[in-house]
């Protein structure tokens, strides 16, 4: 039995009853984290918490809870729905005032709630049992404000939807220069000549935690370069290695783009570097 949070209370997921006035329904109107956990150790339990306060204040969601606050629900959501690996998913909608209106409404509380779910354990370093990924392409046609990690994900959904349609694991994102963006759900890197590109944070992308470790990590480790800049189509067509990340993905390798083959067709040596410094200093986020 999935053990659940809502709005101050633990209960039976089927007992957990919001709504269909609240805002999060009607509107998408909310921001949410997915956080992992390996035998309940958390992975970037602050930086998620800090970019869950960012995304409530940029959309005018009032809500007095810390850090501390989030983490005895997250551990207390670990250990109800008994360890292991789990995903950990919040979500703060603006709440119920009792009708629709497109305006924010006033002294409404929000509703908060948070549930765990099993995901894969953690990624190891080995090219001959890591998942590998194929993916096709399309013009980004979401919102122009994808820094927010808004639960209003449909453009996300609508893109993913494409690529799995065409047998594909994830779909890259392009805006009207040709310009790599992100995935539907992962941020994207080329490897060329061993130089790690990823295109850099505005409002076209989500900053991504895993994101944010791997580069943090790879910063200090120094054995690879890393660029972050303006990433073409042309210099992902012609990719040694291509690479997604995400908080369920980690580093995850994509093999084939728009049905051909990247690089050799085969899991690249420079992801096995970044996978391996990743796995090693991911829990001290």
């Amino acid at each position: 039995m999935s053990i659940v949070f809502l709005n101050d209370s633990f209960m039976p997921m089927e007992q957990a009853k919001i709504s269909p006035m609240d805002r999060g329904f009607l509107f998408g109107d909310g921001i949410y984290e997915v956080i992992p956990s390996y035998d309940t150790k958390l992975v970037g339990f602050a930086p998620h918490i800090a970019r869950m306060q960012e995304g409530l204040e940029l959309i005018g969601i009032k809500l007095d809870w810390n850090v501390d606050k989030w983490r005895e629900v997250v551990e207390s959501l670990i250990e109800k729905n008994g360890g292991g690996n789990l995903g950990i998913y919040l979500h703060v909608s603006r709440g119920n005032d009792g009708k629709r209106s497109h305006a924010y409404p006033e002294n409404v509380a929000p509703t908060i709630y948070a549930f765990a779910f099993d995901i894969p354990a953690a990624t190891v370093a080995d090219k001959t049992i890591t998942k590998t990924y194929k993916v096709n392409s399309t013009e980004d046609l979401r919102w122009k404000r994808c820094h927010i990690k808004s639960t209003a994900l449909l453009g996300n959904v609508m893109h993913f939807q494409q690529g799995f349609t065409d047998g594909c694991n994830e779909t890259l994102l392009f805006n009207a220069n040709n310009e790599l963006t992100e995935a539907s759900s992962s941020n994207a890197y080329i490897v060329k000549d061993g130089v790690i590109t990823t295109p850099p944070l505005d409002n076209q992308i989500l900053p991504g935690i895993t994101r944010l470790i791997l580069l943090d990590i790879l910063a200090k480790d120094g054995s690879l370069k890393v660029e972050e800049r303006v990433v073409t189509m042309d210099e992902v067509e012609n990719a040694d290695e291509i690479w997604l990340t995400s908080s369920s993905k980690e580093v995850a390798p994509v093999i084939e783009f728009n049905g051909k083959q990247v690089g050799n067709g085969e899991i690249g040596n420079v992801w096995l570097t970044a996978q391996t410094l990743y796995s090693a200093g991911k829990y001290n986020y």
